[in-house]
């Protein structure tokens, strides 16, 4: 085995100027070769920006902001004579529907220049059942993210209003 890699080295001895004086003859001094650099292109300065054309807009209600008015519009339906009810009051005034306590907490409405939706956040009890009151946000383009569940009654946000 030593005589193998001895002749292996030696092979190699031979090879390489061979390598070498080819690289010369074909113009090349070292390997890789150097390749000429390109100048690189000036930059043109930049101009400045140019100044407004019309004043900046007075800052608004922000895009996902909701508006707060005083006036709950609830629908009340009685499930066993299929009968449906209006409820309207203001916010913080509790509403009496059947055995239902509702008492309304917030009524929000989405700003005029955006897509309309309403939501309100309720509390709602009946003094006979044993359950824990509902106490979450109704929203009127989505009324089943959050459901009131009731044997009788089904409550929904019809929407809100400014006060008369």
């Amino acid at each position: 085995m030593k005589r193998s890699v001895a002749s292996l080295l030696a092979a190699l001895a031979l090879v390489a100027p061979a390598a070498g004086a080819l690289a010369q003859e074909a113009g090349f001094d070292a390997f890789p070769p150097s390749l000429p650099s390109r100048p690189k292109p000036a930059v043109p300065p930049q101009p400045a920006a140019p100044p407004p054309a019309q004043p900046a807009k007075p800052p608004g209600p922000a895009p996902d902001a909701w508006l707060a008015l005083p006036i709950v519009e609830l629908v009340g339906l009685d499930k066993v004579s299929a009968r449906t009810t209006a409820l309207s009051g203001p916010v913080g005034q509790e509403l009496r529907f059947g055995t239902l306590t509702v008492l309304p907490r917030a009524c929000m409405v989405r700003p005029p220049d955006t897509a309309a939706d309403a939501a309100a956040f309720l509390e709602i009890a009946d003094p006979r059942l044993e359950t824990k009151p509902f106490r979450a946000w109704m929203l009127l383009s989505e009324p089943a993210v959050s459901i009131f569940e009731h044997p009788v009654y089904d409550i929904r946000l019809v929407g809100c209003r400014a006060a008369p």
